[in-house]
């Protein structure tokens, strides 16, 4: 009996061992904290996508944390976003679950955006509502109360590259920049209203390539073998981006929980880069 016990415990351990360690939430482990006044559960999604949620979440939708200049998707300043945030009851002293329609684009942004702003404690819902949905967890249509508190922010200004980093990351052995757009916008040959290419030294991956195909992040040791096999190593500096730098955050994310401990994401972005005809592009 003893014996089985503890086949049975090693088993578990090499099973979780093999599960991502980021800051990731199961449906089952939220389920049990949705009670805790501790705990809020934000929507990253539009207004629009906010119609069916999950219960007692709220909405902040990305798009209203953005200034769109110079470029678009540019975030507000810290002051402007934490206001936004604490107007909506997310604060820092909680433990806030992101979750989005099941893309983790909307979610990784938020989650970026929250630890940018000095957010302690952020999660993001593996496999967002569709995984909810699945489980046969509660949802509604029905706006949750909201309850206004105060966000102070700590802003983390490590996690944030700007256009003068990169320019010097470009062709720089030191660093890893990572465009994470899908293989035909950074080849330069799907459509595009603005200029085609990728910044000059980039590497690409995109970034549903951290997720399975239903959309929960992969293991650890997959993670680990797909950025290995990019040269993607823990003692470079990595700057993320893709067009606008939404759909990064789920990258930044994933690579932080690997224990990537120099990692940025580059606000501005492709878009920020080749509007300015002097920054060449490939």
């Amino acid at each position: 009996m003893r014996l089985n016990k503890l086949f049975l415990l090693g088993i578990a351990l090499l099973i979780a061992s093999a599960i991502s360690a980021q800051d990731i939430i199961s449906v089952a482990n939220l389920s049990k904290q949705m009670k805790n006044k501790d705990v809020v559960i934000v929507c990253a999604t539009s207004k629009a996508n906010y119609k069916v949620h999950i219960t007692g979440s709220i909405n902040v939708p990305h798009s209203d944390l953005y200034n769109n200049e110079p470029v678009k998707s540019a975030i507000k300043p810290a002051a402007e976003m934490a206001n936004i945030l604490g107007s909506k009851g997310v604060t820092p002293d909680k433990t806030i679950v992101v979750y989005d329609e099941g893309s983790g684009k909307y979610s990784g942004r938020l989650y970026w955006i929250l630890k940018y702003l000095g957010a302690p404690n952020v999660k993001v819902l593996d496999g967002g509502l569709p995984a909810w949905k699945a489980k046969r967890r509660p949802i509604t249509g029905s706006p949750s109360k909201v309850t206004a508190g105060t966000f102070t922010p700590k802003v983390d200004e490590s996690i944030l590259s700007k256009i003068d980093e990169v320019k010097k990351a470009s062709g720089n052995s030191a660093y890893v920049l990572l465009d994470t757009r899908a293989a035909d916008e950074f080849a330069g040959t799907a459509d595009s209203k603005i200029r085609k290419g990728y910044i000059p030294g980039a590497i690409n991956m995109e970034f549903k390539q951290v997720l399975d195909a239903k959309g929960n992040l992969k293991t650890n040791e997959q993670l680990k073998s797909l950025f290995e096999s990019k040269g993607i190593t823990t003692d470079k500096t990595i700057i993320t981006y893709c067009e606008t730098s939404v759909r990064t955050g789920i990258v930044f994310l994933t690579l932080k929980g690997l224990g990537y401990t120099k990692v940025k994401v580059y606000d501005g972005a492709y878009d920020e880069w080749q509007a300015d005809a002097a920054n060449k592009v490939k």
